[in-house]
């Protein structure tokens, strides 16, 4: 399928072919039959994307403050190469889609309906079932695609909260501004409408405004005090995009006294205390649609508001802006400006930038018939011809932020030969799969379990995938490399240990990368003649992660302990060469400042050789501070690694310092050592037994503090 992506680097858009998504649990599958370009989001996407490296950061100082925090602790290297690893990821443009439901996979919808949803500029998409909602027959699907946009500005008039008769204005006259005036108009309110484009003030007069032209010398305040009969406008909703103040100011002067400003639009936000305190002012910014709106259980998760609480929902604000379409109490006909195939995508991205007046660009899709195709040939032949045995052939599940940037890159130095790559919406699938040389990309685990041409996975999906396709390609046949962790629960850990067990031919690898360190390494080598038992502190300044983060869920991504205090147990074990004997461990206790105290825990390990270790893993620390630092005491002397950038020894003969100019946590050196035992026949580097306690104990840990 052809989908529309955004190249954040240099701005350019680009109409890819991308295999199909496949929709999951609580989502529908859709084929696109028209979607809508927002001109002052999407507008704003390709200038960041064109603008250098210099206007991107000063765009967004907050950012670049915490790239200047990085480089003090992972190094300048280390931060660069994730912030162009960032600019390389395409962006799926769109959020105005309208289209026929091939599957649903959720309750209130059934394959044929006509919905509108926030789906991509895509042929084929998937839509969790809270953005979504039926379109009325009489409905077109032309004006059936403005709903998003129109979900906006109602949301700005709920806040706004205006009555029959009032007088409000709207500035800024783009699609938003354009339905919030027929919107107002609608609920009985007069309005005034500011904007400097002549076309625009037509329109909104044509829709029962009155309107106003700075641009022209006309004087905004005279205009909104004659408007509102020398009392001062009851309400401002600004639907303007533009860095000035001003907007915000002019509402402020033109407001009566206890008015109403709600900013739906983006502008400057320096105001004027004496503007707002003397009329005691509201001033609210409204967020998108509605209630729902970036709440992951809402939107993800299917969870309805309920109605006798949540009047409004992003989900029903789409449904009242359809009821207003198919009543003709909202007209967006005289909206529409350009339209354009999807395979012309790119040429409707660059009219936005181009200067050339433009309004409603829709985008058109074809009608499309049969199985969503969802893999996709990527460069050239298969990798391995049929009827030779597969060896280092490699299927990728998962191409994300960490693989794309890290796993991927490391395989292929390794030499592994890129079979194919899977990603559940495609894109990334097809966008790395090319820059690193797969031959095929796909949205279908089956694209790499039923290909007899790859004979190793790796595993980079998110961690509640990981024990199912652990077990599933083990099953296939298949080598299997799974980044951490293992999988999340003792049952899971049961089955795999017993099918890896009955699998002695098939290499069984966890991403513990750290052990394989050159400074671990080192360290390793010169504990290993010291007998006597050894004291361990690691800690690990993790950072705050956000407590609705899927990471922190623990039927999601296991928390925090599971998910990377395994890396850290695994060292500890690693160094001290002998298996885990016991644990406690103790989270900070729960307070109403803090969501989740699991992520501030201590743990200590205590060793059959008598060794002993603490890991002080917590995330409520300062950036600044070094992320990881393991210290070791032993037979009178001292090891300290320092960030994975500089170990330093004390009391060690011939050795007392070596330092790294770039961090290196043993990414490249575990992907060569994985794939010395898939094309070589070697043992594993790490020992079945050792995987298997260390992802044991980091589970029996994260329960024990639950």
């Amino acid at each position: 399928m052809k989908q529309l992506l955004q190249s954040l680097k240099d701005g350019s858009t680009d109409v890819a072919e991308v295999p199909a998504p496949r929709a999951q649990a609580g989502q529908l599958l859709i084929r696109t039959s028209v979607s809508l370009v927002s001109a002052g989001t999407e507008r704003m996407l390709v200038d960041f994307g064109k603008a250098n490296l210099i206007k991107k950061a000063r765009s967004q100082p907050d950012k670049v403050k915490m790239v200047l925090e990085r480089m003090k602790t992972d190094g300048v290297l280390n931060t660069l190469d994730a912030v162009r690893s960032k600019l390389d990821q395409p962006l799926a443009l769109g959020y105005c889609n309208v289209g026929t439901v091939l599957e649903a996979r959720a309750d209130g919808f059934e394959a044929g309906d006509r919905v509108v949803s926030n789906g991509k500029h895509a042929e084929i998409i998937t839509v969790p079932r809270n953005l979504c909602a039926k379109i009325p027959a009489n409905v077109s699907d032309d004006a059936a695609s403005f709903t998003v946009l129109g979900a906006i500005g109602l949301q700005g008039i709920r806040l706004a909260q205006p009555t029959l008769g009032e007088c409000v204005v709207v500035t800024g006259l783009g699609l938003i501004g354009l339905m919030t005036v027929q919107m107002l108009r609608a609920q009985g309110c007069r309005v005034l409408g500011i904007d400097f484009d002549p076309a625009r003030l037509a329109m909104a007069r044509s829709f029962g405004a009155e309107v106003v032209n700075p641009g022209a010398g006309e004087d905004v305040l005279a205009r909104a005090l004659a408007f509102s009969r020398g009392q001062g406008v009851d309400a401002v909703i600004i639907t303007a995009s533009t860095a000035s103040n001003e907007p915000v100011s002019q509402a402020a002067r033109m407001c009566r006294k206890r008015g109403r400003i709600v900013l739906v639009g983006v502008v400057g936000l320096e105001l004027s205390r004496a503007e707002f305190f003397e009329k005691e002012l509201t001033f609210q910014v409204s967020c998108s649609y509605g209630p729902g709106r970036y709440d992951a259980a809402y939107e993800e998760g299917g969870q309805d508001y309920p109605i006798g609480f949540v009047r409004w929902t992003e989900q029903r604000n789409f449904e009242a802006v359809l009821d207003l379409l198919s009543s003709g109490a909202l007209d967006v006909a005289p909206l529409i400006s350009h339209r354009y195939t999807i395979e012309a995508g790119g040429e409707a991205m660059d009219l936005l930038s181009s200067g050339q007046p433009s309004l409603g660009i829709l985008l058109d899709y074809p009608s499309g018939e049969g199985t969503p195709e969802r893999r996709v040939r990527l460069n050239g032949a298969a990798v391995t011809e049929p009827g030779r045995p597969a060896r280092g052939v490699l299927g990728f599940l998962g191409a994300g932020n960490y693989a794309s940037r890290v796993l991927i890159p490391t395989f292929k130095a390794a030499g592994a030969e890129m079979g194919a790559v899977v990603s559940s919406g495609g894109v990334s699938a097809v966008h790395f799969g090319k820059k690193f040389g797969f031959a095929q990309a796909a949205t279908e685990e089956s694209a790499v379990l039923d290909d007899a041409g790859i004979d190793t996975i790796v595993i980079a999906t998110r961690h509640d995938a990981h024990a199912r396709q652990v077990l599933s390609a083990l099953r296939a046949g298949k080598h299997v490399f799974c980044e951490k962790p293992l999988c999340l629960t003792i049952d899971e850990i049961d089955e795999i240990e017993s099918e890896a067990r009955a699998r002695p031919g098939q290499a069984l690898m966890v991403g513990f990368n750290r052990r394989f360190a050159p400074q671990v390494v080192k360290m390793k080598s010169l504990l290993a003649p010291i007998a006597s038992p050894k004291s361990f502190i690691i800690t690990v300044n993790a950072g705050e992660i956000p407590a609705d983060h899927w990471t922190q869920d623990p039927a999601v991504g296991g928390g925090r302990i599971i998910g990377e205090a395994c890396h850290f147990i695994d060292v500890m074990r690693h160094l001290a060469g002998h298996p885990i004997t016991g644990f406690t461990a103790q989270a900070l206790g729960e307070h109403p400042t803090m969501p989740v105290h699991e992520d501030k825990t201590v743990i200590t390990l205590t060793f059959a050789d008598g060794s002993v270790g603490a890991i002080h893993y917590l995330a409520n620390g300062h950036k600044g501070f070094p992320k990881e630092r393991v210290e070791v005491f032993a037979a009178g002397r001292v090891l300290q690694l320092d960030n994975f950038r500089q170990l330093s020894g004390w009391g060690w003969p011939g050795f007392s310092k070596m330092k790294m100019w770039q961090q290196d946590k043993g990414q490249q050196a575990i992907a060569k050592a994985f794939f010395d035992t898939v094309r070589e026949g070697q043992p594993c580097p790490i020992p079945l037994d050792e995987i298997i306690e260390i992802s044991r104990r980091s589970i029996e840990i994260a329960e024990s503090i639950r």
